[in-house]
This record gives structure tokens, C-alpha cells and sequence, in this order.
């Protein structure tokens, strides 16, 4: 029966054929993409969803960017509360906690997992702490990516802080540290160091202090406590050392986030922290022969007592849509999506960012991008955030270290004024 029943549709099919009427192709598995990617990273990723279609064609992904940070999240929240949005986003994982709080996310099950081969042991530790809220893990991690020390070879090398090795020497320990950047200030329009400590934005300063008080040892949050205890202490000291830089003029103060580029791109700082998402800007810069010096990036070094460093994390979540929530069938694609996606995150670390999914960072081609391995260290020091709904992307303890911790940087206020109007607000707001 059921072979003459193919053969009744093939012969069909043939005679529609022969009158010249097309056959209906099978129906393709429509999914609803967000995103918050745009520059560098936007590019890579319309690309990797043109490969996964391509490898794909039961699966088409309709993606639509939208603006990043506040604007990205709130989108979020309004349409999964009126049952309408993507049926896959990219998120960051410090936002995790506030989007569980506020209903907007749908945990992703076991089963769901193991359908397409994932687990806990395919991730980084922290990565993998990071997605869970409570228990339950709401997103799948794309990547972790962090601040790093951006520097200028010719100029470390002259002031006899370059190895023989190509790379920097004598940075571990505050006094070191310290040292290094005042002979790197050379006094002729040449700084030791840029970091961005300009308003309006406080995301810079929030990373480099968070780094420095993980080093000693801090913690930002414990029991819903602000700076409990000697946090306090201890971030007083993270915001002095910031301030010290600026103060004694081997870091200028005031700089805006392009700016702070734009010292370190013209040689006129030796060194330059900002996030890995950089690393293309530069590779660009001295492929086009724009940079005139020789560079690298490293692990922040461990100014304190041992190696931390500030994280986030892209990841793939899936909306909690109030009366409309994502179908089995869709669920089914999008688990595909994050499964290649994870697989071919080599192609994503080609934005500066370090792959998530370990089997692609431990290859060996991840071990053979350079400057990108030079870094990949950090994956094992991460600190990811407090799991807090204040903390976070654009979340108020960004608005804290604009408001408190760059005017601390910049000598506007004192240290210890800034870390305790910046507890007092933050546990305020935890009320």
C-alpha cells in the first residue's frame, strides 16, 4: 500500500511537472532572530547566520538587529509580556538575573541540551555558573569576553619592559605596575597608559575597578550586602589606584571611549586597556600599515594578589512569551541554531571574543589565531558580575560608576566618598 501510494505522488508529481506547474518545496522552519550586534561584531554574525542557512536549509532565520543595552532589553521585556518577540536572542549573561526577576526568560530544559549533544562540561566554569539563575540555566554561552592590556611594543622595548619573548616583563604587582607606566610617561605628549574615565559613560571604570577588587580578593555583593565588611576597604583601594594614574599624570584624565583608542592607535600610549571586542580595530588598523609601531594583548596582569579579570558573556536565550510561547518545532530549530552556532564559534572569535564552547577554544586553531590565544588564559580567571538584578548591562551599578567612580578617577572626589555613595545607592536600590 504504501509503495503504490509512492508511486501514485511520484507519478503526480511528474505529470504537474510535464504541464509546467512546480512542485511545492517543503516548508522551512521560520525563526525569529534579535540582536543587539552591530560594527565589527554585527558584520560576523550576519555571516555565520548566512553559513548556518546555508548548512541549513530546512531552517531560515529572520534576525533583526536592534539597538544595544537598555533600549535592546526593555524591547525584550515589554514584547515577551504581551506574548510577542523572538523566538531567539542573543543576551548578555550579567543581565540573566534581572531578566529572570521580571519573568522575561524561558529556562532552557536537560533534554533540550542533550538533543543536540551539550552539556556543562563543553563550557568554562564561570561561563557555564554564570547562565544559571536559581538553579536553572536560561542561556547557552557564545563567547566570554573581557577587558585586556592592549600595548605598544616599540615604546615597552625601549623602556626595557618588552621579554625576549615579545612580550611584556615586570607588570605583576602594584609597585611594578606602577613603575612600568611612570617610564613608559615619558613627558613629551606620551603617556604610560589610557583607560576611558570620561563621562557619560561609566562601563570602562565599572570593568577595571570590578578587576581590581576580584584581584585582592573582593566581593561586590554577599547576602544582598553592598560592600559588606573590608569590600569596602578594598574597593576604596581599587578606585585610589585608578585615581593615582590620572593624578600623577600617567594617564590623562577625562578621556572619552574613542579617545582613549585613539592615544593608544597613534602611539601616544604605551599601553591601553579596554575590552577584547578592540582586538579587530587593531588587527584592521595594522593591516592597512595605519598603527606605525608593532603591538600585542595580554591577561590584565595581576596588580594585586592573584589573576581575576572582569567578564561578560554573549549568549542564546529564549523569551518567556506570556500565551505564546515558543512551540516544540521552533524549539527544535533553535536548539539546532546554538549547537552550530557553538561549533563554529571560531569564526566568532574573529571579533576579539573568546569562544565559550571549549572544543573550539582547545583547537587547534583557536591556538593558532594570534594575538586571540595571547589572552585566552582570562577564561579560566573570569569573574563574571554579581547575580543581582542591579548589576549587569546598563543596570544601575553602571550608573553608580558613572556618577561616583569617574569623578573619584578623575580627582573630582575622594576614593572613599565614591565607594560609600556608591553602596549606600546600590543597597538602596536593593530595598
Amino acid at each position: 500500500m504504501k509503495t503504490g501510494w509512492k508511486r501514485l505522488a511520484g507519478g503526480l508529481a511528474a505529470a504537474l511537472m510535464t504541464v509546467g506547474l512546480a512542485v511545492p518545496a517543503q516548508a522551512k522552519t521560520q525563526v525569529v532572530w534579535w540582536d543587539f550586534l552591530s560594527g565589527g561584531d554585527g558584520v560576523r554574525m550576519k555571516g555565520m547566520i548566512q553559513a548556518f542557512e546555508k548548512d541549513n536549509p530546512d531552517i531560515e532565520i529572520n534576525a533583526t538587529t536592534l539597538e544595544w543595552g537598555t533600549p535592546f532589553y526593555t524591547k525584550v521585556q515589554t514584547s515577551a509580556a504581551v506574548g510577542q518577540g523572538p523566538d531567539i536572542m542573543t543576551y548578555h549573561l550579567s543581565r540573566m538575573p534581572l531578566g529572570v526577576s521580571t519573568g522575561t526568560l524561558r529556562p532552557f530544559t536537560d533534554d533540550e541540551l542533550k538533543s543536540v549533544g551539550l552539556g556543562q562540561s563543553d563550557y568554562f566554569a564561570s561561563d557555564w555558573d554564570a547562565a544559571h539563575v536559581d538553579g536553572k540555566l536560561y542561556g547557552v554561552p557564545l563567547d566570554i569576553h573581557s577587558i585586556v592590556l592592549y600595548y605598544n611594543k616599540d615604546l615597552l622595548k625601549k623602556a626595557g619592559l618588552l621579554g625576549d619573548d615579545g612580550k611584556p616583563k615586570g607588570l605583576n604587582g602594584l609597585d611594578n605596575f606602577n613603575a612600568a607606566v611612570k617610564k613608559l610617561t615619558t613627558g613629551n605628549g606620551t603617556y604610560g597608559l589610557s583607560i576611558h574615565d570620561g563621562a557619560p559613560d561609566g562601563s570602562s571604570a565599572w570593568r577595571i575597578f570590578y578587576t581590581l577588587l576580584a584581584q585582592q580578593g573582593g566581593t561586590f555583593m554577599t547576602d544582598n550586602k553592598v560592600l559588606d565588611g573590608d569590600n569596602l576597604e578594598k574597593a576604596q583601594k581599587s578606585v585610589e589606584t585608578m585615581a593615582n594614574w590620572v593624578k600623577q599624570g600617567w594617564s590623562p584624565a577625562n578621556v572619552s571611549y574613542n579617545s582613549s583608542i585613539a592615544l593608544f592607535t597613534s602611539g601616544k600610549a604605551a599601553m591601553h586597556i579596554n575590552g577584547v571586542w578592540e582586538v579587530p580595530t587593531m588587527v584592521d588598523l595594522a593591516k592597512q600599515k595605519k598603527l606605525g609601531f608593532d603591538w600585542g594583548v595580554m591577561q590584565i596582569p595581576v596588580i594585586f594578589d592573584h589573576a581575576a579579570t572582569w567578564a561578560d558573556s554573549h549568549s542564546f536565550a529564549v523569551p518567556n512569551r506570556k500565551g505564546n510561547e515558543v512551540s516544540a518545532e521552533k524549539m527544535k530549530a533553535v536548539m539546532t541554531i546554538i549547537s552550530w552556532m557553538n561549533h563554529h564559534s571560531i569564526m566568532w572569535a574573529n571579533a576579539g571574543h573568546i569562544p565559550a564552547f571549549k572544543a573550539v577554544t582547545e583547537s587547534a586553531d583557536f591556538k593558532n589565531m594570534k594575538p586571540n590565544s595571547d589572552y585566552a588564559s582570562l577564561a579560566e580567571t573570569a569573574v563574571f558580575d554579581p547575580k543581582s538584578g542591579i548589576t549587569g548591562v546598563a543596570s544601575p551599578a553602571y550608573d553608580t560608576a558613572t556618577n561616583f567612580l569617574e569623578p573619584a578617577i578623575n580627582g573630582q572626589m575622594d576614593a572613599a566618598s565614591a565607594v560609600e555613595q556608591m553602596r549606600d545607592e546600590l543597597q538602596n536600590d536593593l530595598q
